[in-house]
């Protein structure tokens, strides 16, 4: 018999675990809960766009209380019926807390972390990479790890290329591991808020998408929805695609001087924005923080010179 439980979108119930934290967090081995899944329907799971599992925490709670009921002497099937018909009835007590930092769990230091996967990822070893994220997955959220971990590795990398310390070929390794996690993040986040998508773009000629990219993540997991277009996106294409989407805000991005004097020019292409002031067109970049005298000359809202002054200033203009 196949048992069916409905997934909400609830922070707890989004999947972003994998397979390996559950076996870790649970105890039951790998080979179990894929013979589970098959016979029972649970617990479930989503796919990834490679195939790979991944869980909600609630579901991994679940997990822990059918495991509880079955090391008590009820029969697999019996445990995974019983969850369901306590959960219809809304009389399921609270369930064990399966990732929440205690005291005598406290949540590891991030900067450590950073630090350790960034060196995994210089090493090549993305297997180790993929564990780690994991494990972390398992003490934090996504958007600890995004401005905790994830941002400083992003600039760790870029610091090591420019000094030399890092050839390209690593540099694309160890940012497209990146980014394939942030990408999923932006896809598999809350449901969005019943408003007009923030358009995000790399001006043309900028190919290095790493804030912008968090930053959508982050506006994503707060339930704003996200059109993510990405690198070195064309001022004509670009405005054709606001006009369509009729979007409230644009967001780019520069982060040396050829893309943000290629930024110059948007109002040539959106000079509605320019004269009305809709959409909004925001930017942010290094080349700003870097070089302040950019500011003077690039028409359009100023986000902030960190992500997290960006995000506060984006949902501040789409709460009104």
């Amino acid at each position: 018999m196949r048992y069916t439980i409905k997934m909400g979108t609830s922070p707890g119930e989004q999947p972003l675990f994998n397979i390996g934290v559950i076996t870790r967090v649970t105890g039951v081995p790998v080979a179990t809960l894929r013979a589970w899944e098959q016979r029972y329907g649970f617990p479930q799971s989503t796919r990834t766009p490679g195939g790979h599992r991944l869980y909600s925490e609630r579901e991994i709670e679940r997990l822990q209380w059918v495991k509880s009921q079955i090391e008590r002497g009820m029969k697999t099937g019996q445990a995974i019926s019983a969850l369901l018909r306590l959960e219809h009835a809304g009389t399921l007590p609270p369930l064990l807390p399966a990732l929440k930092s205690t005291e005598d769990q406290p949540l590891p230091n991030l900067d450590a972390l950073a630090q350790l996967l960034l060196a995994t990822l210089a090493a090549h070893d993305l297997e180790g990479a993929d564990r780690m994220m994991g494990e972390m997955l398992a003490f934090c959220s996504p958007e600890e790890l995004a401005l905790g971990v994830m941002l400083p590795v992003l600039s760790g990398i870029g610091n090591k290329w420019a000094d030399g310390d890092m050839d390209v070929a690593t540099e694309h390794l160890a940012s497209g591991f990146l980014r394939q996690r942030l990408m999923m993040w932006l896809v598999t986040g809350p449901p969005t808020r019943p408003v007009k998508p923030v358009v995000m773009a790399c001006a043309p000629g900028e190919w290095h998408e790493g804030s912008l990219l968090l930053l959508g993540v982050l506006l994503r997991r707060r339930g704003w929805p996200v059109s993510y277009l990405g690198q070195a996106v064309p001022l004509p294409d670009l405005a054709a695609f606001v006009r369509q989407a009729g979007t409230s805000l644009l967001v780019l991005v520069a982060m040396t001087e050829e893309p943000a004097r290629a930024l110059l020019e948007w109002p040539l292409y959106l000079p509605e924005a320019e004269s009305t002031g809709t959409p909004t067109v925001a930017y942010g970049g290094a080349i700003y923080v870097r070089e302040p005298a950019w500011l003077q000359k690039t028409p359009g809202l100023f986000l902030g010179t960190t992500i997290e002054a960006g995000l506060a200033t984006i949902e501040a203009l789409l709460s009104r």
